[in-house]
């Protein structure tokens, strides 16, 4: 299998066979990345914002420099392109164009129907999973993007602590010390919102 380098070099040369290639090895990055950054995203607006990231990268390969991993430089784009999508789904619900979901999981107008594994947990724990992440987000989005950007990177798109400072300019000690103090600061307000806020921990 080809390296990164070898990949991206041959994607700037238009072949088609290649970009094939790179969607393929980090499709499933970027969508579990998304899918984690919301509790609000569906699988739907999981793979329209991994179509808006690839559609970026295709147009804008040719600015990436390698000064950090390709994968961190695409998780960027891909945290840029969720927050776009936030914005303009919140947007489109003051605007009074919010999409209503029936307790069968169906869209008004639509008549899929939505099958789960077995092994999925029950209601109660599925409502309050999204009940977190929706502090969790909302928790976050209180943060500077600098705090928000190096909380995401480092806990929804798994990177080390090398990889994050490669593309924030930054060095590993100055990575941990300021994670450390965003990590603190998210805890500070989630305490502010949680209901129940001494059971939060980061």
């Amino acid at each position: 299998m080809p390296d990164d380098a070898e990949l991206i070099a041959r994607c700037r040369a238009q072949e088609s066979d290649a970009w094939d290639t790179l969607f393929d090895n980090y499709y499933g990055a970027v969508a579990r990345f998304v899918f984690q950054l919301s509790g609000d995203f569906s699988h739907e607006d999981t793979e329209e914002i991994c179509q808006e990231t690839f559609l970026s990268v295709v147009r804008n390969l040719g600015s990436f420099q390698a000064k950090s991993s390709f994968q961190t430089w695409l998780l960027r784009i891909a945290s840029n392109k969720a927050m776009d999508f936030r914005q303009k789904a919140s947007a489109a619900k003051r605007g009074g164009h919010s999409i209503h979901l029936s307790l069968d999981g169906q869209s008004d107008g639509e008549r899929s129907s939505i099958d789960p594994p077995s092994q999925r947990p029950g209601p109660d724990d599925l409502l309050a999973q999204a009940e977190e992440f929706q502090l969790v987000r909302q928790a976050l989005d209180r943060l500077s993007e600098a705090c928000r950007e190096i909380i995401e990177l480092r806990y929804y798109g798994d990177l080390s602590y090398e990889d994050i400072a490669l593309e924030l300019s930054l060095n590993p000690k100055t990575v941990s010390s300021r994670l450390s103090k965003c990590l603190d600061r998210l805890s500070a307000i989630a305490k502010e919102i949680f209901p129940r806020a001494d059971s939060f921990t980061v």
